[in-house]
This record gives structure tokens, sequence and C-alpha cells, in this order.
């Protein structure tokens, strides 16, 4: 039988895993956290008294279902699950994995990655001061401890989780003190239009929830400046649709431009990429079935920021895919290739409403840190630009912008803006940086010790459904 590896267990992971299983096959499942869901159906500790309509509002039983369905497989000992776990190197047909018990070596023979996305961060002058987050890490607080990280917020940015987050947080009896969206109201109402089309009871609770912030959401903003000092926030400086200057007293700032899907693994597999402009980063490519190469497909977050309901669909098509590879299947991937077809129509149109602000980067103060894992600076990166060739990975190599702990995952859309507005050219020009194991911090100990477990992690098919 075919050994398949599922990387995620988000809704794509656990979608993609269901199909395998219903298919016969059973597959290893490797996933980050501690329990399976994903970032939007990320789950509390055992023991946590929040309910889930309190952590997930209006998808609580959309969650409460894939929760259910997964641990069910995970009792029946119908996959291989390995929580806590990050998969650090990939090689043809092997993982390296870390976790809890040490490193282990995970053959495979199809892979599909689900890897998810991380915040897609703008550089604000400040942004490296304590107190000051993404609007992922304030969400992922909320929902898995139960804890606002400031007393007095503001939340800036654009996209979908801006207003979410907000709500969020109101309703757990946080003071969100401002929510500033750097988009123009009136490309939120043109671009919204054809959301509806293809989303409209999602367009209409969205609205509903940005109707419910009332005075303290603002469009069109622009962000100057954070202020505080080694022990934390004090105000955010920003100036309105009009010009006008405002100061907010808060201490805790949380920021994010929609999503950036976490490539890195699909780099390492042998993916190759395409700049898209519609979502403003680069993204693996992929055929109709989701193959991005011989054995591999890419479902999730992790190749489009489609949203929880489109990470679902991806998940069962990858799957499907992989089932037909295999000759296990002939349904027809027609009604689930529709299905994603409005879902990614829905997403570009909610980029464009909610753009990536570009020439605020560009224009960003010499002194601005770009990199706050090397403490990279605007002025840095402008100095050495040319010298560069306005390439990225040379930039990298000559200032290590990208180096650092996330490993460019907040600063290299950033750093290309730098790039590009200094020599004259687009941020396609100058090249995504090359992935490289580990895809992780990973400490030697970690590396060193091998887990015991990992002669025992290849699950059998049940007899009756060889």
């Amino acid at each position: 039988m075919s050994r398949v590896l599922i990387i995620g267990a988000g809704p794509a992971g656990i979608c993609a895993a269901q199909a395998l299983v219903a298919a016969g096959l059973s597959p290893v499942v490797v996933d980050s956290a501690a329990r399976a869901g994903g970032q939007i159906y990320r789950r509390p500790p055992e023991g946590f008294t929040r309910p889930a309509t309190t952590l997930y509002g209006s998808e609580a039983e959309k969650a409460r279902r894939l929760h259910r369905d997964f641990d069910a497989l995970v009792a029946q000992k119908k996959i291989a699950y390995l929580p806590s776990s990050t998969v650090m190197a990939l090689g043809p047909g092997a993982a390296e994995v870390v976790g809890p018990e040490g490193r282990c070596t995970l053959k495979f023979d199809r892979l599909i990655l689900a890897s998810g996305a991380t915040d897609r961060l703008a550089p604000v002058p400040g942004w490296e001061l304590p107190g000051t987050y993404s609007l992922g890490a304030a969400q992922i607080a909320l929902k898995a401890q139960g804890v606002a990280l400031g007393r007095k917020i503001v939340l800036a940015g654009s996209g979908p989780l801006l207003t979410l987050l907000a709500c969020q947080l109101r309703h757990a009896g946080a003071e969100v003190a401002a929510i500033l969206d750097t988009a123009p109201m009136s490309g939120q109402i043109r671009h919204g239009l054809a959301m509806a089309c293809a989303r409209p009871w999602v367009t209409l609770r969205g609205l509903r929830m940005r109707l419910s912030l009332g005075q303290s959401y603002h469009a069109a903003v622009s962000l100057e400046r954070i202020d505080g000092d080694s022990g934390g926030v004090r105000a955010l400086h920003w100036r309105d649709g009009r010009g006008r200057a405002h100061v907010t007293a808060c201490d805790m700032v949380a920021m994010g431009w929609h999503l950036r899907a976490d490539t890195i693994l699909a780099d390492l597999a042998g993916a190759s990429f395409e700049w898209s402009s519609d979502f403003a980063q680069w993204l693996p490519k992929r055929d109709a079935m989701l193959r991005a190469g011989q054995g591999i497909y890419l479902a999730g977050d992790g190749a489009r920021p489609l949203g929880a309901d489109g990470a679902e669909l991806s998940g069962r098509l990858a799957a499907l895919a992989c089932l037909h590879d295999l000759e296990l299947s002939q349904d027809d991937p027609a009604p689930l290739q529709r299905a994603l077809a409005r879902m990614e129509a829905f997403a570009t149109a909610m980029s464009r409403a909610f753009p990536w602000p570009a020439e605020q980067v560009r224009g960003l103060p010499d002194r601005a840190v770009i990199c706050r894992c090397e403490g990279i600076t605007a002025r840095a990166l402008r100095a050495l630009a040319r010298e560069a060739g306005g390439d990225a990975n040379r930039a990298k190599s000559l200032s290590r912008v990208g180096m650092g702990r996330c490993q460019g995952r907040y600063c290299q859309l950033a750093g290309a803006e730098i790039l590009a507005a200094t020599t004259g050219r687009s941020p396609a020009q100058t090249g995504r940086l090359r992935a490289q194991s580990p895809a992780r911090p990973v400490t030697v100990g970690q590396w060193l010790r091998r887990d015991p477990r990992q002669d025992h992690l290849t699950v059998e098919p049940d007899e009756d459904r060889r």
C-alpha cells in the first residue's frame, strides 16, 4: 500500500485525511499544534471552560464536527497522528520531523502539504517594540488561553481578520480603542460587490460584524509610528482618510494585512512558484487537481489564502488527486473544482478590496526596522539595494535580512518593496527568498535525539479495507 504523509491538521489536512481513510488508506498526519484544528479552528487546552460558540462564533458547529471526526480517526487508529511535531526538512520521499520525543524520519510515496498561512505584516516604525503583535498572535492567545494581550488595544492593518478579531475581543470583554484599516472605503465597496456575488452570505456576515464596530472603525488610514520603550507600547500615531493626525493611547497593538501563504515546505518539496499580483506574494504553481509535482499535492492556505471553507474543499480535492494517481478512485473532481473556483473568486475580490499597502511600505523612513529578527533598517536595505542588483537573495546574503528566526516569513514582502522602490523594479523582479532547512528553529538536542516511536508510525489499513 502507498504511504501518504499529510503535513498540517487544519481544515485542509483533516478533510484530506478523511477522504483517504474512506478510500482504504491510512495516512500519517503531522501537525505543529498540540490538538488538530488549525488556526481558524484552534482548540484550547483540555479542561478549558469557554464554549465553542464563544471561541468560533457562527463557525462553532463546523469546528466541532471537524474536531470530532478527526479525533474519531485517531481513536480508531485509522491514521497515525503526530501532534506538537514540525517537519524540519524534506527530501525525495522522506521528511525529517522533530517532536516532543526527538527526531524521526518519515518515508512517504505521496505528500499532501496543508501547511497553512501566517500573518502578512507591513512594518511600521516602532513595530519592534514589546506589546506589538500580529493579529494572528492576538487571536491565538484569545482562543488558546482566553486572554487579551493588552488592557487598551489598537488593531491595525486590513482584511477580514481585522474585523473578526475586533468583534471577538469585544465579545470577550476586552477594550478595543480603535480599528484602523488602511484600505479605502471606495475600494471595499467596489470589490465588495464581487465578493457578494461569489459568497453572498459570508459577505453579509462580514458586513454585519463591520457595522457592529461603530465609530471605532476607520478606513483609508495611514499608520505613522508606534510610541513606546522597553517597557511596552504607549500610543499609535496615524492619519485618517482626510490627512488629519490622531494619536490613540494603548498598551498593545496588533497588526496584519490578510494572510501570507507559508510556502517553505512547498519550496523544499520542489514546487515551482509564480508572482501573484492579486495576492501580492509568491505562490506555488499547481494544476487543476492541485498537483505541484510527482506525488506532491498542495491544499489549504499554504497554497492559496482562501479561508477555512476553501481549505476544506482543497483538502478533499488534493486527496482525490492522490487517489486518482493511485488508481483508487474515478470520482469526478469537477464539483469540487467549481466550488473551489468560487472560493478563489471571492478571495481575489477580497484581496483587491483590502490591498497590501505597498506605497506605505515603500515610503517608510530610514529608521524603520524591516527585519525584526536581525534588526535591519530600511536605511541599511536601501544602502545595499543597488549593490545587490535589486535581487532578494543577494540582499539577504549582504544584509542578513530574512536570516532570522522567522526565515523571512514576516520581512520578505516588505524587503522586496524596499528593494523594488530603490532600484526602480517591481517586487516580482526582485525574486523570492529561497527556502532552506531547517524550516523552523530547532535545538541541537532535539535534532540529535531519535524518536523511539519511529518504527511504529506507519499505520497499515485494516484487512477488510485492503
